[in-house]
């Protein structure tokens, strides 16, 4: 697999498209850290880690509004063919402050209002409204 991040939001698209609860994704260190933010912002009811296996798993319990997905939309902005990087002043607001946009810092992953809020810039991984 040459992008993890983008089969990442690509099960979770799939997943709140079919309605299904919960999604199960190969676990890695990057992945549960996105799966946390996604968490803490509220965008997921819960998430669990399995030890199975070499490599682990991750379920993840998706949030529905009365039948709708919490998560409306996912992008993927920077690529492994195309990489994006900004500085904290430059960091983007995903439509306008509604949605979040997860930023790699030298401090780890983190959202683009924590990473403001730090002043540190870095890799923007994807948006997520």
């Amino acid at each position: 697999m040459t992008d993890p991040i983008a089969d990442f939001l690509t099960r979770i698209r799939n997943a709140a498209q079919a309605k299904h609860k919960q999604v199960d994704i190969p676990a890695s260190n990057l992945k549960k850290s996105l799966t946390h933010i996604l968490y803490e912002q509220g965008y997921l009811s819960g998430y669990t880690m399995l030890e199975e296996g070499p490599q682990g798993t991750i379920k993840i319990y998706l949030k529905y509004n009365v039948g709708v997905p919490a998560i409306s939309g996912l992008e993927r902005i920077s690529t492994p063919g195309l990489r994006k990087y900004a500085s904290a002043d430059e960091l983007p607001r995903t439509l306008n402050g509604l949605g979040i946009t997860i930023v790699s810092t030298p401090r780890g992953l983190m959202s683009d209002a924590q990473a403001r809020r730090e002043h540190v810039g870095g890799e923007l991984l994807c948006r997520i409204w």
